[in-house]
């Protein structure tokens, strides 16, 4: 019993959650160039982000609408700042505004970013290794850095393998 039920943990884990698009432009040895489509986010900052963005998708909005969890969740360097991406279907339709205190929802210009992807569950310490290697590589090809380092993350908690994490920063960039 215990050896089948080890067997399903893995499709139990499965990820079966809508994924921002984007499009690779370019690798640079680890680093992939990507470019975004404009997209929308719900954000928030100032404690308990996970929470009040949770809140947010499960009804906590003005049109009481319970909206489908997406990948990546969005975190700034700092872990002061959280925005979850808005399935495709509401990025079409608009959002709906947020009831709760501290949410707001933000429509992102189409962008171009550089982004180092790692596995595993995250850390700052992995976070800052992948950080320095993104910026070494964007440094000695001379691409100039446009935004702030964020911080992705694709999996549930409870997902234990093939875990994807990414740093990533806007950059200037012309096709």
């Amino acid at each position: 019993m215990i050896a089948v039920w080890l067997l399903t943990i893995p499709f139990a884990m499965a990820q079966d959650t809508e994924i921002q698009p984007y499009e690779v432009i370019k690798e640079i040895d680890s680093v992939e160039v990507r470019f975004y489509p404009s997209a929308t986010l719900v954000t928030t900052s100032g404690g308990n982000n996970f929470g009040k963005l949770f809140q947010y998708i499960s009804g906590n909005n003005e049109s009481n609408q319970k909206i489908a969890m997406t990948a990546p969740v969005y975190r700034s360097e700092s872990k002061s700042e959280m925005a979850f991406v808005m399935p495709s279907s509401v990025h079409k339709k608009g959002a709906p505004a947020p009831k709760g205190e501290n949410v707001s929802v933000e429509v992102t210009p189409p962008r171009y970013v550089a982004a180092i992807h790692y596995s595993g569950y995250t850390n700052n310490r992995k976070e800052a290794l992948h950080k320095k290697r993104l910026m070494d590589v964007l440094q000695q090809n001379g691409i100039e850095i446009m935004g702030i380092v964020e911080i992705l993350g694709y999996d549930s908690p409870y997902k234990v393998y093939n875990r994807r994490n990414e740093v990533l920063v806007e950059i200037a960039y012309a096709n």
